[in-house]
């Protein structure tokens, strides 16, 4: 891994949170959403991903109310957000805020935006604006949700990382094959911290079924090896079973170790819950913070 791959590696640290919630703009969560993300950074995670299509200003209320962890928006749309708007962003957020601010690109889906076509062009074109801004956006400080080999390519080339999203041990270690040692691998895994394997397969299912209607995702898991009969009434069990955590801290700190060992550098996890666009589930992340060993510092 080059130094500057090193550097975005330990700035994410080995373990972050995504949440959407935490990127909310509601004023009357202002002081609960800044609470929930200075707990976060004491309790040792490394990154803070802001979910569910942020702006670049949506880190700053995160990024205010703490003072070491990394926050990165997973991901910002490419085309709600002109990329010099982004880089201009991109320049002030990290000036106020010591550098702690890690860019996260993704195409997002035709069905969330009238704009979507050529993805792969698109996100080429997007990332030779941002090289071209007035003040750019350091390759090394930028992650692309990457899900098939060309965007991981992409990644590779022009990125400091990839993040992709509803992802698989082994698409993990696929992806880092194709990526190769010097660039970040930075996958998303849904966890739901629930002894109790049919309660916490019905909250995976409630949740999952609204990404199962995506083709990006779809197509995506097509491609390792599920079938359309796993993405019936929200997902066969086999489907959860391959990307979700779903049980006690123990279970979901061994699948994390599988996806650290299958060649992520850092891993981002989503607790799910009931309602798991607005929940902050401060408790979940105590527990999986002391399970996954991280005492106050990312380790």
């Amino acid at each position: 891994m080059t130094t500057l791959a090193k550097n975005l590696a330990g700035d994410l640290g080995r373990v972050g949170v995504w949440s959407s919630a935490l990127r909310s703009e509601d004023p009357a969560r202002r002081t609960e959403i800044a609470d929930a993300a200075r707990e976060l950074d004491e309790l040792g995670y490394g990154t803070i991903w802001l979910g569910s299509g942020p702006g670049v200003r949506q880190a700053v209320p995160v990024l205010e109310a703490t003072s070491r962890i990394t926050v990165a928006t997973g991901i910002l749309s490419i085309w709600v957000h002109e990329a010099a708007d982004a880089a201009d962003q991109f320049a002030e957020v990290n000036a106020a805020h010591g550098g702690r601010f890690v860019l996260g690109l993704g195409v997002s889906h035709d069905a969330l935006t009238d704009r979507y076509q050529r993805p792969y062009s698109a996100m080429r074109d997007y990332l030779s604006a941002l090289d071209a801004a007035t003040t750019p956006v350091p390759a090394d400080r930028r992650v692309l949700a990457a899900l098939g080999p060309r965007m991981l390519e992409l990644a590779r080339d022009r990125a400091g990382g990839a993040h992709p999203y509803l992802v698989t041990v082994e698409h993990t270690a696929q992806a880092r094959a194709t990526l190769g040692s010097a660039t970040v691998l930075a996958p998303e895994l849904k966890v739901v911290l629930d002894p109790d394997l049919a309660r916490a397969r019905a909250t995976a299912r409630a949740y999952l079924s609204y990404y199962l209607v995506l083709p990006n995702y779809t197509n995506n898991l097509l491609r390792l090896g599920f079938t359309e009969d796993d993405f019936r009434d929200g997902g066969s069990d086999r489907l959860l079973a391959e990307v979700f955590a779903l049980g006690d801290a123990e279970v979901i700190r061994a699948r994390a170790e599988d996806y650290l060992a299958a060649g992520a550098d850092h891993l981002a996890l989503q607790v799910v819950t009931d309602n798991p666009i607005d929940d902050i589930p401060l408790p979940a992340y105590r527990t999986l913070a002391d399970a996954l060993g991280l005492t106050g510092h990312d380790g």
